[in-house]
């Protein structure tokens, strides 16, 4: 049971990390603190696939299926709990662009909106300035 447990909590922090890696970029927009964990999440992921590192999570999952006399799965994560689920299976190279664009969006719009705050400021300072000049 508590290997049956392990795989779970392995994949279920596959999936959380997956899609703050992917949308974590969205949150930002409201908490900016955490733009910078998102990128280190977002490069993470970008590696992984580029060079197909094996996750330590993955590990974790397949020492566990060991232990309960199971096999390890072949492939990866994505190979064998994305793929097939969301999206189709043989359409990675498109899934992979269409994550590209939801974290390049999320990046733009995280920065479009950081810089207007920073306008905003700027002309409250501008208008304070100009009140004391009154």
């Amino acid at each position: 049971m508590g290997y049956s447990l392990l795989i779970v909590a392995a994949v279920s922090a596959h999936y959380a990390f997956l899609a703050f890696g992917v949308l974590g970029g969205f949150l930002a927009w409201r908490w900016p603190r955490l733009i910078w964990t998102q990128v280190a999440a977002a490069l993470w992921l970008l590696i992984i696939v580029l060079t197909n590192l094996y996750c330590p999570l993955t590990w974790l999952e397949d020492r566990a299926r060991e232990r309960l006399g199971e096999p390890p799965l072949e492939g990866g994560f994505l190979d064998n709990h994305v793929a097939g689920i969301f999206y189709p299976s043989g359409y990675e190279r498109v899934a992979q662009i269409v994550v590209a664009v939801l974290v390049l969006t999320s990046w733009t719009g995280f920065w479009l909106l950081q810089r207007r705050n920073r306008l905003r400021q700027l002309d409250a300072r501008g208008d304070a300035a100009d009140h004391h000049l009154v």
